[in-house]
């Protein structure tokens, strides 16, 4: 393919990703591998040269574009050498138009800035948007950080950290022997501070009440030694159902697994109720601070949707408190440097709850936020996370 050919194919699978995006469909991930796969004249090359324009345009603009064309004409009024390819050649795009619009440069919607925690300045705000390195952890189950150091090229230890490496050069390692015997998983720093924040040890009783696919209930099989009882549970099969193999393969099958019925949440855990030692709820939320993995999800933001995810963050929050027993913890996060999702909600639940109490998490990163704890890439090298521990009388 030509460089013009790329862009214009580039801007075709933009179109493809802004409709995504407003109508909650697909992820950019699966609109360009869908792309590519009805199109196999794109080469290696080819491909990944218009897979780093699409990522190029995504990152560039906050406020979702009206089209991938109006996206790179932006990106052109700043690119000579982008310009030069709007020839109207074959396969290539039309040639720019002074009169045209034209997409403006800016890291999120201009509505979302009010919501962002006041830690985040202007590098802050930039950062988010950087590129992320492959953030490993070592199964402790079945190896130490050291064995896996000495076998996977170009991993660091990660600060503060007893199992976290990090390649800074991401690459697949799925098919790495280390990955298929269970040695390794992929994991996000602050994702394994957010497990290291419950003190999960050996013998307790410990809920991940919005497991998902299980990264973090795997981090907490590992913190207990596989002895005690760890439930995860998840109101989507498809995303629970991916944890089984994971656990098998990291040797924690003592990991149960609880589907719940949504809007009978209460009645799915009620054997669970004042039973726990800890229930950690990683809740839903914006992704504000995965930007960096997945920039798309500004385009996805709305008022109304933040809202919602607000009002279910919270009810989560009321869910998870009623299974811990006296004296537990409940541990909360989610992955998002947003006010409202973080330390408002804390602030929130404990004004209702006055049984409960803030706790001091003992983490060296991050910093204090309300009632508990920011990580920004930037400040901490990690994905954004907000982070909380409360304890019940």
């Amino acid at each position: 393919m030509t460089p013009a050919a790329r862009v214009q194919a580039a801007m075709d699978i933009l179109n493809l990703i802004i409709e995504s995006a407003r109508d909650n469909g697909p992820a950019a991930d699966v609109q360009i591998a869908g792309w590519f796969k009805t199109r196999r004249f794109a080469g290696s090359g080819d491909r990944r040269a218009i897979r780093d324009l699409v990522y190029r345009a995504i990152r560039s603009f906050g406020e979702r574009p009206w089209s991938g064309r109006e996206a790179f004409v932006g990106l052109a009024q700043q690119d000579a050498d982008l310009a030069a390819l709007f020839t109207g050649g074959q396969f290539g795009p039309a040639p720019l138009d002074a009169g045209e619009p034209a997409a403006h440069a800016s890291p999120m919607p201009s509505w979302l800035k009010s919501e962002l925690s006041p830690l985040i300045g202007a590098e802050e705000q930039a950062a988010l948007l950087g590129r992320a390195g492959l953030d490993l952890r070592a199964n402790t189950l079945k190896t130490d950080r050291a064995a896996m150091l000495a076998v996977m090229e170009g991993a660091v230890a990660i600060p503060h950290s007893d199992a976290g490496l990090r390649i800074e050069e991401p690459r697949d390692i799925s098919n790495t022997s280390e990955y298929r015997d269970g040695l390794i998983e992929v994991q996000d720093a602050g994702s394994q501070y957010i497990s290291a924040a419950c003190k999960a040890a050996p013998g307790m009783t410990v809920v991940d009440l919005c497991a998902g696919a299980g990264g973090k209930t795997l981090a907490l099989a590992a913190d207990m030694e596989g002895k005690g009882r760890l439930i995860a549970c998840d109101a989507v099969r498809s995303r629970l159902s991916q944890l089984q193999p994971r656990a098998d393969r990291a040797g924690a099958g003592f990991i149960e697994t609880l589907l719940i019925d949504g809007g009978r949440e209460r009645q799915c855990l009620a054997g669970l109720r004042n039973a726990a030692d800890v229930v950690l709820v990683d809740a839903p939320c914006s992704s504000a601070g995965t930007w960096r993995r997945n920039p798309e999800a500004r385009w996805r933001m709305t008022r109304d949707r933040l809202a919602a995810t607000a009002r279910l963050q919270a009810e989560l929050l009321r869910i998870g408190a009623e299974l811990v027993r006296p004296g537990g913890a409940l541990v909360y996060a989610v992955c998002s440097v947003l006010t409202r999702e973080g330390p408002d909600q804390i602030a929130a639940f404990l004004d209702d709850h006055h049984e409960w109490f803030a706790q001091d998490i003992d983490l060296p990163m991050g910093r204090a936020a309300g009632d508990g704890r920011l990580l920004t890439p930037l400040h901490d090298g990690t994905d954004g996370f907000f982070v909380a521990r409360l304890e019940k009388a």
